[in-house]
Formats: structure tokens, sequence, C-alpha cells
């Protein structure tokens, strides 16, 4: 079956299982479980072969290691070569550990150490539009679910970090569950022998969660091998609650795909495969063997359902404030028109008797980029029914980039260049001076009420960069996304990056 086919049978929106292939994909500084045990025993001993002497003593059958193992040897001999040593990271990870001994906080350097070496991480430019689609992919997904100690995921998809017992207070849509702990919390990071055990007894309640996930949605497993234990250990997991050969058991089974990198490969078709586990015969799940991830984001992208994931999560948010109690305020009306505009709205009921048309469009500018990024030409379809008037700043260019088919386009289009008309005519000799917005915010000569004006004309003039304005904006006060500088500023954006280039604003 091609993966087009397959994901489109989805009928609720898929969770993603993310392990360390996935860093090691996308990210020039990463590790496997070995690599990174490695990185630590060269630390201390600055040879190679003592940490295979280390490694020997933890060998399984079959060419297995226990890394749980290792990692409790070492930890304990990295902590006591750590209070030796001060420089580098070391020094750091010495200063983290005394910060927190003197709140009563005792962590182990070694973890420290850990978070350190994953905190700062680089892209590969090689796999930079590989992960532009994969940017796309986050509005249809529910959650994620990983292994991994960095931030690269929770980054990429902007969601939000849950780690140990957080996980049990969460919003399932938008959410990264680390199951395994995070480099932004050193004393939560599962690695040793120890950490293992204690995880095993005290997560009943966080697998009993996750097991929810894993009965209710698409699980799609990326950046694991076909034999990892993680993937053995959630089928049986499944399978001890639930029996293989049910009815139920199949359906679960059909929404798993498990994607394992063969490199070089173009593949998508998915193929079935059957996993040994212990007190099974066989588990059966859908595999899809390949190199081309582009392949399979872009059909997770497009994947269109009912309600969009980011609806989801709104509802759940509101919700949960309802849940919470204080000062929400729930009112139950047959006339929507009698509500006041400030009031959060949940509407449940037919399409032919309710109607309500927003008139703020300040969160479709808020989220230009975000909505961009991702491609979300569902949420943009909005537009249509959106009032813009003359006087707004309204960024259109790119927007009807993602959505061709919205009928306004054009007459924003006119609203959107006869503001720039506007301000060009008004500021005339502006934007001449300068070739970086850092320049103007330090230039004294230019007033805080004109650097906007400055910037707006020099990037119109094509001084400015345009991936200076970007970061800019992007960087933008969160509560100020809704002033008339920022919106002026974003159709400056906007005109240059996706207008046509011979689009004239005259």
């Amino acid at each position: 079956m091609h993966i087009q086919e397959f994901i489109n049978r989805f009928t609720n929106h898929p969770v993603l299982f993310v392990g360390t292939g996935m860093s090691l994909r996308y990210l020039e500084e990463s590790y496997t479980w070995d690599g990174l045990l490695y990185a630590i025993s060269y630390e201390i001993y600055g040879r190679e072969e003592t940490y295979y002497d280390i490694k020997s003593r933890h060998a399984l059958q079959n060419g297995q290691f226990n890394y749980q193992g290792i990692a409790e040897e070492l930890e304990g001999k990295f902590n006591a070569f750590c209070m030796e040593k001060n420089t580098g990271k070391l020094k750091r990870a010495n200063e983290i550990f005394y910060e927190n001994m003197k709140k009563d906080k005792p962590l182990s350097r070694f973890k420290i150490y850990i978070s350190l070496l994953l905190e700062n991480y680089t892209e590969k430019e090689s796999m930079q539009n590989e992960i532009a689609e994969l940017i796309k992919v986050r509005k249809n997904i529910g959650s994620v679910i990983t292994t991994n100690y960095d931030t690269f995921i929770e980054k990429t998809f902007d969601f939000n970090s849950l780690i140990g017992n957080n996980i049990l207070l969460s919003n399932p849509y938008g959410s990264v569950y680390k199951i395994h702990g995070c480099i932004n919390d050193a004393e939560n990071i599962i690695i040793t022998r120890k950490d293992y055990e204690k995880f095993d007894k005290k997560y009943e309640l966080i697998r009993a969660q996750l097991l929810s996930l894993f009965i209710h949605n698409p699980i799609i497993f990326l950046g694991y091998g076909i034999g990892d234990t993680n993937i053995k250990k959630i089928l049986s997991t499944i399978f001890t609650y639930i029996n293989p050969n049910t009815h139920e058991a199949d359906r679960i089974r059909k929404q798993f795909l498990l994607v394992e990198y063969q490199e070089g490969s173009t593949n998508l078709e998915v193929t079935d495969h059957d996993i040994d586990m212990e007190g099974y015969s066989t588990i059966r799940i859908n595999k899809l063997k390949t190199d081309n991830f582009i392949g399979l984001y872009k059909p997770l992208s497009n994947l269109n359902l009912p309600v969009s994931a980011m609806d989801i999560r709104k509802v759940q948010n509101i919700v949960k404030d309802i849940y919470a109690g204080g000062s929400i305020e729930v009112k139950f009306t047959d006339n929507i028109d009698s509500l006041n505009n400030d009031e959060k709205v949940l509407v449940i009921g037919s399409q032919n008797s309710v109607r309500y048309d927003s008139k703020d469009i300040a969160e479709i500018i808020s989220n230009y980029f975000e909505y961009i990024d991702e491609e979300n030409h569902q949420v943009l379809s909005l537009i249509d029914k959106q009032h813009v008037q003359q006087s707004q700043f309204f960024p259109i260019y790119g927007f009807h980039t993602v959505q061709p088919n919205l009928e306004k386009a054009d007459f924003l289009k006119d609203i959107q260049k006869n503001k720039i008309k506007s301000v060009m005519s008004a500021k005339q000799g502006m934007g001449e001076k300068h070739e970086t917005i850092s320049d103007i915010l330090d230039d004294k000569d230019i007033s805080r009420s004109s650097r906007e004006d400055e910037i707006f004309t020099g990037v119109i003039k094509g001084r400015i960069k345009l991936e200076d304005i970007k970061e800019y904006l992007k960087n933008y006060d969160v509560e100020r996304k809704g002033s008339t500088g920022y919106r002026k500023l974003l159709v400056a954006y906007d005109f240059k990056t996706y207008a046509p280039p011979d689009t004239q604003w005259t």
C-alpha cells in the first residue's frame, strides 16, 4: 500500500513517537546512546580503550549491551572526576551542581553534563528543505512522544514540553511527552539502571495515559529500528491489556506505522512486518523502509480531517479553564449574538442554526509565520470571512500563496499596496542610510517613534535583508503583535517576500 493511501485512512490526528534517529538525521550535534556514553568516557579518560573495557563488562547475548548498566558505572566515575576538574563544560557542571545544592537540591553532575552537551545544536544545512516539510506536518499532529533529551522536536513543532509528573496534568494536543527526561530538567533524565527501575515503579499512571493515546490515535514511529526495545515495550504493554486476537487489537495494529531508515531508498510502499515478542508468537505491524521522508511528510501535511488539531487544542484549553473553576463563566444560549465580544465561544449545534463571523483578524496576523511555515490552508481559508478595513495593514500575499482560493485576495492586495504607497509617500527620504535593523535601533539621531518607519522604508527599498526583518518580527514582543507598528512591518516583509517580482506598489 502506498503511504498516501495508508495515511488517508486516518480518522484521528496521528501521534509521533520520536527516537534518536530523528536527532541524528537533522542535527550536527547528536549522539546514539552508545556514542553519548563513549563521549563522556573519553572526557574522563582521554582514551577510547577504557570505554570498551567498561562496555565489555555489560555485554549481553547476541552482541547486545546493557547501556543502562554502562551509564550507571560511568555516572559514579564521572561525578568523582568532575569534582577535581574545573574547566569548560565541567566547570559549568560544577557551578550548576553547587547552585542547586545551596537550595538543598542534589543533582548528578553526570546528568548536568549530558544537558550541557546537548543544549546547543545546529540543524544540518543539507536538511533544511526536509525540516521545512516537517514543520508543515505539525498542524495535523495531536502530540509527540519522545525518548530524546534534546529540544529539537518541541522547538520545531512549537509544542509544550512535558517532563515527569507534568505528563499527568497535560493537554494531550500540542504536547511533547519527554518520557525519558529533558536537558531542561537534568534531575528527570532517565539513563542509568536505577533510573529505569524507578521509572518502571513510579510511572504506571503515565504509561496508562500514553496507552490511551496508542489505542485511540494512529502512531507513527520515527527514528527507531525494528528491533528497538522501546517499540517492543510499547507493543507488549498494549497487548497485555488487549487480547491480540481481537478485532480491536487488529484495528490498533493497522494504525501503527514504523518508519525505518534505509539509506538512499525512495520507497513509499507500506508493507507488513512481523515482530517476535516474548509471550506472543508474533505481532504484525506496518513498516515503511525509506530515506524519502519528504514523501512521508507531504501526505501527513495534506491530511484533511473534519476538525483540525489546532481547534481541538483550543477547545481543550477552554474546557480545562472551565474545570479549573475560578472566575470563568459558562453561558448556554440559543442566540450567539447576545454574547459579548470578549467572551470565549464554544458552539455546539447545527451549522444551519449557528451563524458567527469573527471580526477579529488579530489572531491570524499574530500567527503569520506559523500559518505560512506549516502551510495551514484550512485556517487561512477563514480570511474570506474576515472584515479588513481600507485603513488596516494586512499581509495578504503570503497567505494567498498558501491558500490560492481566497476570493478576497485581489481586494486585499489592493489595500496592501495602497498602504505601502501611503507610507512611502509620507516618509520620503527615509530608508537610505542604514542596511541593518540593529544600525537603525542604535542610531541616536533617529527618534523612537521614527524607527519603525525607517525599517519599513528600508525593507521596501531593498536595503534591509529579508532575513533581518523576518528575525526581527519573529522576536517581536508577543503583547505588541497587535500594534500598528508590527502590522506595518509585517506588510513590508510580506510584500517583498511573496509578491511577484514585477508587482508595483506605486
